[in-house]
């Protein structure tokens, strides 16, 4: 009899241990799974509990290639990661990417495809650019030097060359600033900003003293 309890008891705990050393679950929800250049990657992390730990991510290409861990807390049953960053054709070559994620012992794979489009956008670098520029650490030419080296024509076309010798010779309204400011703060799109440069520049109100004088 108390053998047979013993062995009730025994084959009773085990579903129980089971449960208390099961690992979590983890899947990936894709918002989409193809993407142009110029928008930006987002998904959501869902995990069956919080532990506590981390959730580490690699994002490699079809090559292998790959980013360094990305580490990002778990907070909530489901975590939306949205990437602050774009997929710009500099950086990134079309193709197929995957997302590794390990969370408490569990793995997960998803997978996105980046594809051909005419999307053009301004690069990330321009961005600490146009904030030196703004905070009066840099001139009016150093920014459309930046400009001229690192946009694209077919968004910010500058119709005249900048260089060492007339570098410092131009000049942008300040109140041009404000556009700026929207801009680095999200408040107008990359084409917004892009067409009110262009038109700026068209009108010789950015250009140099003697152009904007003669509106030449």
């Amino acid at each position: 009899m108390i053998v047979k309890t013993s062995t009730l008891f025994i084959i009773g705990i085990i579903p129980f241990l089971s449960l208390v050393h099961a690992e979590p679950s983890i899947s990936v929800i894709m918002e989409q799974t193809t993407y142009n250049y110029c928008e930006k990657l987002f998904y959501t992390i869902e995990v069956s509990e919080v532990t506590g730990d981390l959730a580490i991510i690699h994002i490699s290409d079809e090559s292998g290639k790959g980013s360094s861990a990305i580490p990002i807390e778990i907070t909530e049953l489901q975590n939306p990661i949205p990437s602050l960053i774009p997929f710009e054709a500099e950086i990134f070559p079309l193709g197929k990417y995957f997302i590794n994620i390990e969370y408490s012992g569990a793995k997960t794979t998803a997978e996105f495809e980046l594809i051909e489009s005419d999307s053009i956008c301004i690069p990330e670098l321009i961005k600490p650019i146009m904030a030196n520029w703004l905070s009066g650490n840099i001139s009016d030419g150093f920014l459309l030097d930046a400009f001229q080296k690192y946009v694209d024509t077919k968004l910010v076309n500058i119709p005249f060359e900048i260089n060492e010798n007339n570098v410092y010779d131009v000049e942008i309204p300040e109140w041009i600033k404000n556009i700026g400011y929207w801009w680095l703060e999200g408040a107008i799109s990359d084409d917004d900003f892009s067409n009110a440069m262009n038109n700026l520049l068209e009108r010789n109100i950015i250009g140099f003293p003697v152009m904007m004088e003669k509106g030449i």
